[in-house]
C-alpha cells in the first residue's frame, strides 16, 4: 500500500490494497484474508459505487462480520444516500 501511496497518493493506495486483497482471496481460505467487505469499502473510498456494491452483495453472501459497521463506518459516507446503500442496510437487518 505504501508504494501504490507513493506512486498516485491515496487513490493509488487503495487501488493497490484491492488488487491485494483479491490477491488473498485467491490464495487464502480464511475469512480473515481478503474480505469482501474491506473491498467494498475501498471502492467506496475511490467512489466507484457500483463495483462497492458488488461487493457489498458478496460480504453478505459470505455473512462478513465487517458488515455490522455498515452505519457507523465514515469511509461509506460518500455512499449513504445510494438508494441501493439503504437496501443493503435493511437486507443486513441494521434498519431500525
Amino acid at each position: 500500500m505504501e508504494l501504490g501511496f507513493r506512486s498516485a497518493g491515496w487513490k493509488g493506495a487503495l487501488s493497490q490494497s484491492i488488487e491485494s486483497l483479491k490477491a488473498q482471496r485467491k490464495t487464502k481460505a480464511s475469512s480473515a484474508y481478503g474480505s469482501a467487505y474491506r473491498i467494498a469499502e475501498a471502492y467506496a473510498e475511490l467512489g466507484d459505487k457500483d463495483q462497492a456494491f458488488q461487493w457489498f452483495n458478496t460480504a453478505f453472501e459470505e455473512h462478513d462480520e465487517g458488515l455490522v459497521a455498515l452505519e457507523t463506518d465514515f469511509a461509506l459516507d460518500s455512499i449513504r444516500s445510494d438508494p441501493r446503500f439503504a437496501e443493503l442496510v435493511r437486507k443486513v437487518g441494521l434498519a431500525h
